[in-house]
């Protein structure tokens, strides 16, 4: 396998305040990886949720942490402001290239539409060359169970390639997945 250079990982994850104490542990985990990798964050520019645990856990240990947030989140107060850079665009579509931009590997944590809207996207970019990056799904507990097997189904009946299927890089351990996206 050869080694990506990973400066930046982008991060998709929930904006909610109800979740599970086992993932609010996964952020906290993640930023330590992160920081023993060397690797900044580019996420959504929130405050609330996993978004909000794990920009203010990087933030501790005085990692560089990137938000990209549409205007709207920024008028309705959700916006963290005390992030390493800060950038307000005009919607969603501009948030996702942006973080697209700035990311050189994308993982996706447990979340509700936003989050699968956002993995949708960037994993159809890679099938579609639009990007090279990895992509990997950190499946905590099984809570992705469903969708990958719906992604097998897709497959199975041939509506996606087995082969756009293996890009992408999925596991359930926060510190073997990231292991694994760095050395491919």
């Amino acid at each position: 396998m050869k080694s990506t250079v990973i400066n930046r990982i982008a991060i998709f994850c929930e904006s909610s305040t109800r979740s599970d104490p086992v993932f609010t542990q996964v952020c906290i985990d993640l930023a330590g990886i992160l920081r023993l990798h060397r690797i900044g964050l580019v996420y959504g520019g929130g405050n609330i949720g996993l978004m909000g645990i794990l920009a203010d856990e990087m933030l501790r240990s005085g990692s560089e942490v990137i938000g990209v947030i549409p205007q709207k989140l920024v008028d309705i107060e959700v916006v963290h402001n005390g992030l390493t850079h800060l950038h307000i665009v005009p919607g969603m579509h501009e948030r996702k290239a942006l973080i697209a931009k700035l990311s050189d590997a994308f993982l996706v944590l447990p979340g509700g539409i936003g989050t699968m809207d956002e993995f949708f996207e960037i994993y159809t970019w890679l099938q579609l060359g639009y990007h090279h990056k990895p992509v990997a799904l950190l499946n905590t507990n099984g809570f992705y169970n469903k969708l990958i097997a719906l992604l097998e189904n897709m497959v199975q009946q041939g509506f996606l390639k087995q082969d756009r299927y293996d890009q992408l890089i999925i596991g359930e351990e926060a510190a073997e997945l990231m292991e694994r996206i760095i050395k491919s």
